[in-house]
């Protein structure tokens, strides 16, 4: 349970698209309290997550082949493969993405040979000032409501069905389910820390960072998912085929 748990709380912490949303929360006119409430409503959905999951079992893990414990596998199983699904869905789609761009790129040089180089930074800066101006904008609720809807569920379902197997009397499984939560947070809680202390310095490396995100995320999001996948997988097989 505990590497399970670990490797859940990793794939969390470097999903790009939180990493994105939360670098444009902090950057607005009240990023730090902003942040703090994006902070605060993403471990709250873990917390809550875990806590109605141990309210489920009482604290206590279920029989080996008991129900309890093979549906949790069977969940486990249907969530690593919807984390295959999702990755190989999502890397056809930035294939047919590149292809489209790279089969328009000629067109559009042909058309605008002087104007179109001239026009692309123009129009980048647009779309980023606005998207700046938008989230100047942003209040704490709207901050939270974000964290909620962009937490990776599947992978939070995939934790909350390992959780199963905690057992409260022991201390491991108490300190596993802390790390995964502090684990699960811990960029988004860098980059608070970032903004706290050096918040001009911090406002253009996280930029930085979000374009380089932005550039690379479609296969950040096919890499985590597809070998988070591949793990959940091969784990819960193992343990309903009863070698385990």
């Amino acid at each position: 349970m505990v590497l399970d748990l670990l490797l859940i709380g990793l794939a969390v912490t470097l999903f790009p698209l939180p990493i994105m949303a939360f670098v444009l929360v902090v950057s607005g006119s009240r990023g730090v309290r902003n942040g703090l409430a994006f902070i605060f409503a993403w471990l709250a959905c873990l917390v809550t997550v875990m806590a109605l999951v141990l309210l489920l079992t009482g604290g206590q893990p279920p029989p080996p082949r008991s129900p309890p414990s093979i549906g949790a596998l069977v969940a486990t199983l249907v969530i690593g493969l919807g984390l295959v699904v999702y990755s190989e869905h999502r890397r056809r789609r930035s294939r047919r993405t590149a292809t489209g761009a790279g089969a328009a790129a000629p067109v559009a040089a042909e058309g605008d040979a002087g104007e179109g180089d001239a026009a692309a930074p123009e129009a980048a800066s647009a779309s980023g000032s606005s998207v700046t101006s938008r989230m100047d904008e942003a209040t704490g609720w709207s901050a939270a409501g974000l964290a909620v809807f962009l937490q990776p569920w599947g992978m939070v379902g995939a934790a909350a069905a390992t959780v199963v197997e905690a057992d409260l009397s022991d201390a491991q499984s108490f300190l596993a389910l802390m790390a995964f939560c502090v684990l699960a947070t811990s960029t988004l809680l860098a980059m608070e820390l970032y903004m706290v202390f050096s918040p001009r310095k911090a406002q253009s490396v996280l930029l930085g960072l979000r374009g380089w995100l932005e550039r690379h995320k479609d296969p950040a999001i096919v890499v985590t998912c597809l070998l988070l996948g591949l793990w959940l997988v091969a784990r819960s097989l193992y343990q309903l085929t009863g070698t385990g």
